[in-house]
């Protein structure tokens, strides 16, 4: 008995056989066994899908009738009769899809997508297909052209035709005190990308990508922010490594610092991309392309530690997993750009920018102090332009004195 594991009183797990799910608490219960929860999450889990039973046995539901519906009008049901969790939600999802692979109930049904849904499920799949665009980088078009078929577009495709010039220049001009330039920026690319799709496909009768305004940038106006080597070391020594926790931060904090990795890089590395044997590890970097790095030893030693004690059970195969149930990998590099913030607060370094990227610029400044020349670090970094290495220029400050000219009138 699998509930066992979580629930020691004979009473409480009678109660939970009773109702229309007690012949399937085992089945929910070995599933937050195989997810790895801890007593605690295990035991409101429970507690809820027990809940829920007793519900549907006061209301005549069998297990066989539930749904999102049903869901749905329990919970409403527990925001005012009960005292909900964040939880909540989550342990009956669970409990509808262990219910669905056991084939106890219907699969969920399809909706018919709006008009909307259906637009930008099409333009997603142009971009895959035919720009090469990665899973991550289309997601970042859907909020404005989310919000700009809300706007611009409430008919659907009827309301392309209809577009003008004006319309599209409004709809920047509009949100963008609203955001950052660089957010103005993306937005911008978004609609072109997007309005160009449209004339491909012969929505419009005239391509109109060239109403998006351009915002203005200066692209080598910023000095790269970057860590000096002892605050690199401070944040690594800070880090509490007698944890499964710090085990992991660290090896992730390592590759961000010695291989300037992007957090996206950290988050997608597999367990399969790690060559032991020649000390080798592949990057899965921006565009899909990837790239074979070397393995420096204490990157590896770090990370071979969390698999070997820190490391919990899973089925998923990427290199860090979350702490907490269920034991999968991170969503995004976002998850890794949290981790690199907390390392630099918890170590106290007052950080000119705060992320995991300013691990990258920190490396590659280094690098272009001890001797490196760009074309090395553009490399060793995986630039595809050179413009992107050559903003380090401006750090190398014993380059740049020798070609600054006189001050007239100042000191020799």
């Amino acid at each position: 008995m699998t509930t066992a594991t979580f629930i020691k009183k004979p009473k409480r797990l009678r109660r939970l056989r009773e109702g229309s799910l007690g012949v399937h608490i085992d089945l929910f219960s070995a599933r937050l066994l195989k997810e790895g929860h801890c007593q605690q999450s295990a035991w409101r889990n429970i507690k809820v899908v027990g809940d829920f039973s007793r519900w549907l046995a006061r209301r005549g539901i069998v297990a066989e009738e539930i749904d999102e519906d049903i869901v749905d009008r329990y919970l409403r049901f527990r925001a005012q009769h009960r005292h909900p969790f964040i939880s909540d939600r989550p342990a009956l999802n669970r409990l509808l899809a262990v219910l669905r692979e056991d084939g106890v109930i219907a699969p969920k049904r399809l909706t018919s997508p709006s008009p909307h849904e259906r637009i930008m499920e099409d333009f997603q799949r142009h971009l895959y297909q035919c720009g090469g665009y990665a899973r991550r980088t289309i997601i970042t078009h859907l909020p404005t052209l989310r919000r700009f078929l809300s706007e611009c577009c409430p008919e659907g495709t009827r309301s392309f035709r209809k577009l003008l010039a004006a319309d599209i220049t409004g709809f920047v001009v509009r949100h963008a005190p609203e955001q950052s330039t660089r957010s103005t920026q993306r937005a911008c690319w978004t609609l072109r990308t997007f309005l160009r799709y449209l004339r491909y496909k012969d929505l419009f009768d005239a391509d109109l990508s060239g109403a998006v305004p351009s915002v203005r940038t200066w692209r080598f106006s910023s000095v790269p922010q970057f860590l000096s080597p002892a605050q690199v070391e401070k944040v690594l020594s800070a880090v509490h490594r007698t944890t499964a926790l710090g085990r992991r931060d660290y090896a992730i904090l390592l590759l961000l610092a010695r291989l300037g990795l992007r957090a996206s890089e950290v988050a997608t590395l597999c367990l399969e991309d790690i060559d032991w044997q020649s000390g080798q590890l592949t990057v899965r970097g921006k565009g899909r392309q990837r790239a074979r790095m070397p393995l420096p030893t204490d990157v590896g030693a770090a990370i071979a530690d969390y698999l070997r004690r820190s490391r919990p059970q899973s089925e998923s195969r990427r290199v860090f997993l979350r702490e907490w149930a269920p034991h999968i990998g991170f969503s995004s590099g976002t998850n890794v750009t949290v981790i690199a913030c907390s390392a630099l607060t918890r170590a106290s370094v007052d950080a000119p920018r705060k992320g995991a990227h300013v691990f990258r610029h920190s490396l590659a400044t280094e690098l272009l102090r001890a001797g490196a020349s760009l074309t090395e670090i553009g490399q060793l970094l995986r630039h595809r332009s050179h413009d992107s290495t050559r903003l380090y220029a401006k750090v190398d400050l014993d380059s740049l004195r020798a070609l600054a000219m006189r001050w007239p009138g100042g000191a020799p």
